[in-house]
């Protein structure tokens, strides 16, 4: 008899996903601290998911997706990307709104209305943060030619490709300075923090806010 997926399976499995996607070894620590939730809880639910076959638990206690754990993560990401295209893209949501309805909508999703999602968005595309769907390393951005805002160079102009989109506040400090995807952002000067200039106006970036903002250079005047 196959497991039981609950919510709460669901968003530890999406969770490992996550993670790895950003390049962090993922441990108990780790779902801890990026789900907010106890040190007990989280060891009680590394238990149900390996005794599911879910989740393979190795050397210092790195965590790793089976096959099965990760078709349902995948599964997840998939209808949250749909879900927050179709918050912004049909009715309008701020982009720095969509990720938490679409925390909360994307269990309740059945496949029926995920296909007609499909039809009427498209598959694949980028969502209103500028990240692809499913996994998107810091490894494969670098392979598009991708860097982190932290890198840029005094007088670089960057155009902003996509942001860490499972920050709130982050997001609407972003939003707040007119820094969003799509948006050129002119390099000032990179020190301890980097100062910036956008069409709002100048301000100072930490560099670990801009580590998590992922730019291309763009292209200077006359270049072919």
């Amino acid at each position: 008899m196959p497991p039981r997926i609950t919510i709460s399976k669901e968003n530890y499995l999406k969770t490992i996903a996550e993670a790895a996607s950003e390049g962090e070894a993922v441990k108990a620590v780790t779902l801890a601290r990026w789900l907010g939730v106890s040190a007990p809880a989280v060891t009680m639910a590394i238990k149900r998911l390996r005794r599911d076959g879910l989740i393979d638990v190795g050397k210092e206690g790195h965590l790793t997706l089976t096959l099965a754990g990760r078709e349902i993560a995948n599964r997840l990401l998939n209808r949250h990307h749909l879900i927050e295209r179709m918050l912004a893209e049909i009715f309008g949501l701020e982009w720095y709104k969509v990720h938490d309805e679409a925390e909360q909508l994307e269990h309740a999703v059945s496949a029926d209305f995920e296909q007609k999602l499909v039809e009427r968005l498209g598959a694949g595309g980028v969502c209103p943060h500028g990240n692809l769907v499913g996994l998107d390393s810091p490894g494969d951005r670098r392979q598009r030619g991708l860097t982190p805002l932290e890198e840029a160079q005094p007088g670089e102009v960057v155009v902003v490709v996509s942001v860490f989109e499972r920050d709130r506040n982050l997001l609407e400090q972003l939003e707040a300075s007119g820094i969003r995807p799509s948006v050129p952002v002119v390099v000032e000067a990179a020190g301890a923090d980097l100062q910036l200039r956008t069409a709002a106006g100048a301000l100072r970036m930490e560099r670990g806010v801009a580590a998590r903002i992922w730019v291309s250079r763009k292209p200077s005047a006359g270049s072919g």
